[in-house]
């Protein structure tokens, strides 16, 4: 599949699809760079031959927000068509049936922060600054800041963020539960995450999609809701090449010797 926008760049080598914010060099998203965004995440969801993704800005800024040019003479139903188109956007990237791995380098601030927390895991370099800092401009998150940060570190830690305007340190998002590995010195969070990626899209194709999907549908409903979901994903897993390859290899060779073909 070719992957070609105006601000982003997409590279898709032994099934991981790196994805990179372009428009540096602190990558603002703008209208042009948010469609782009949902765009992409619905072609890597159809590509089969994308089994894993590393969403970066690069190595100096991850992105540091919207662009405050296209937003500050805004009317609040001028607001309402672009957030909601936004917010679609980003709810694609959570949607991606793979996993998903955003690599922050610099800042990953208000939108930035946003997009990375729509991604299944977060890794930083020491140095990246993670934050919401809208309500230090007279506003509030809006492409799912408000819902998915608590939803991913608890209501109190979220309000903190997103009522202080601050930009954390990576080591304290680590503590938070925000970020799930720091990388520090001369190694680079792209290669670690690239690295990372690359064993997802070794694995059971079907399974981790209905693992993720599980798992993010069923934090969002009751108990009884999300075991149906469960359900009907190991059931859906039955249905896949992977799932007699994974069962079949167990019983003649052990664990952790299939070899995944992704169907």
């Amino acid at each position: 599949m070719a992957y070609e926008y105006e601000l982003l760049k997409v590279d898709v080598d032994e099934g991981v699809a790196t994805v990179l914010l372009n428009r540096p060099p602190l990558n603002p998203m703008n209208v042009v760079l948010f469609t782009e965004i949902g765009q992409c995440a619905r072609e890597l969801s159809f590509d089969d031959d994308v089994r894993s993704v590393v969403i970066t800005g690069g190595e100096e800024h991850f992105a540091a927000g919207a662009d405050i040019r296209e937003m500050v003479d805004a009317s609040a139903i001028e607001v309402t068509k672009a957030i909601r188109l936004v917010q679609a956007s980003f709810s694609a990237v959570e949607d991606i049936p793979k996993p998903v791995i955003a690599a922050i380098n610099g800042f990953a601030l208000g939108g930035g922060c946003e997009l990375a927390i729509c991604c299944d895991f977060r890794f930083a370099h020491e140095k990246a600054l993670i934050g919401q800092p809208e309500i230090l401009l007279g506003v509030i998150p809006g492409a799912g800041g408000t819902q998915r940060l608590p939803r991913l570190i608890g209501p109190a830690l979220a309000k903190e963020m997103i009522y202080s305007g601050k930009a954390y340190t990576a080591a304290r998002c680590h503590e938070m539960g925000l970020v799930q590995k720091v990388v520090t010195g001369e190694d680079s969070v792209i290669e670690l995450a690239r690295k990372v990626a690359g064993g997802y899209a070794k694995g059971a194709a079907v399974a981790l999609a209905m693992a993720k999907r599980a798992v993010n549908k069923g934090t969002e409903c009751s108990m009884e809701e999300g075991l149906i979901i469960e359900a009907h994903g190991i059931s859906l897993c039955f249905a896949s090449e992977d799932q007699k390859i994974g069962m079949r290899t167990f019983l003649d060779e052990g664990p952790g010797k299939a070899r995944f073909t992704g169907r």
